[in-house]
């Protein structure tokens, strides 16, 4: 039965378990022990059904106030312990900030690629070009329809792409941002603009293929434009990027998107057109494709071709850096190793590698 000596008892088998409580874990096993659902105070007050009113009052009382000085004992411990296992912390992940901090890269390695797209833009807009961009999810209209590609039409397949839907892909080309800034430009003034931008392309990564590169086109129309225009556009960017000792030859090719079509070919800047690994010992190195744009490219666009004409040209950013720089993997411009781009930090935008 439930009397005033258990409950003094009680009190005093807790203060010496309390004494010997060492951490937070083994206090809140004490708690539980005289203050939980099945502890020793709701056993007592279980008891208490058998007392008389007046000894339910008395007993009732005297364990209440057990119940709250084992209450306020044990808050007292747990702020005790707490406030000893911070400074313990405190103690153990002190920092000495009199140690030397750890170097950090401060992002001065120009990547490049960047150089080159930041070189080729420079150039143009010293020539009053803008640079415009579009998204890199692109509908079929704009990025084959337009460009005089229809649905069947053969070249299509040399441009084997990532179709999202029938209808939408992830861009091939940017020619269709040339496309789009035709048909915005409602007025049908003169345009002189580049593109720079991802483009992706159904193809196994190896050394000189990517899934992903970067294009940079260019767009002029005006009224007179020809090919002589072109031709002297591209001698001045070919010998910014490659030296003014360079000898520029011109080829006939086929692009849908323009007549005449032409590849452009560099002498090469290893061997001076003598024969080596890099020209294939042809002598010449393949920059770009370009050409005068298509007059049904024109007229799909807006523009009169009987009063327009103009001229288009595209090169990717990675085969011009991998031969300006040496450059013998395109699959070195996606890594994430800084000891690569480390090699870089010496380099010039001008300089050409010559080993």
């Amino acid at each position: 039965m439930v009397t005033i000596n258990n409950i003094e008892k009680l009190l005093i088998s807790f203060n010496e378990k309390l004494t010997k409580i060492n951490n937070l874990k083994e206090l809140n096993e004490l708690r539980v022990l005289y203050m939980g659902r099945k502890g020793y105070l709701s056993a007592l007050m279980q008891e208490m059904t058998n007392l008389t009113n007046d000894e339910k009052r008395i007993v009732g009382k005297k364990l209440n106030d057990i119940k709250i000085i084992i209450n306020e004992k044990i808050e007292k411990v747990n702020k005790e312990l707490e406030q000893q296992s911070l400074n313990e912390r405190l103690v153990s992940e002190q920092i000495d900030v009199t140690l030397p901090g750890t170097k950090i890269s401060n992002g001065t390695i120009i990547h490049p690629l960047t150089k080159v797209i930041n070189e080729i833009t420079e150039l143009f807009i010293a020539m009053g070009y803008d640079v415009v961009e579009g998204p890199e999810i692109e509908s079929d209209l704009y990025n084959f329809t337009m460009l005089n590609l229809p649905i069947g039409h053969p070249a299509r397949d040399t441009q084997d792409s990532f179709y999202l839907t029938p209808d939408f892909l992830l861009r091939t080309q940017t020619s269709p941002v040339q496309v789009r800034t035709m048909l915005s430009n409602k007025e049908k003034e003169p345009i002189r603009i580049i593109c720079p931008g991802k483009v992706y392309r159904r193809d196994d990564d190896d050394a000189t293929h990517s899934h992903q590169f970067t294009q940079i086109e260019g767009l002029l129309i005006d009224k007179n434009i020809s090919l002589a225009h072109l031709k002297g556009t591209l001698e001045v960017l070919v010998k910014k990027l490659f030296g003014e000792n360079l000898n520029i030859r011109f080829r006939p090719n086929y692009f849908p998107f323009t007549e005449p079509s032409l590849e452009v070919d560099v002498s090469c800047f290893k061997c001076q057109k003598k024969g080596c690994s890099l020209c294939k010992n042809t002598g010449w190195i393949e920059i770009l494709g370009a050409g005068m744009v298509h007059p049904h490219v024109l007229e799909m666009s807006g523009y009169d071709p009987n009063i327009y004409t103009g001229f288009a040209f595209g090169l990717g950013a990675e085969r011009v850096a991998m031969l300006k720089y040496g450059i013998s993997d395109i699959r070195f411009f996606y890594i994430n190793d800084l000891r690569g781009l480390n090699h870089f930090n010496q380099i010039d935008s001008g300089d050409i590698n010559e080993g």
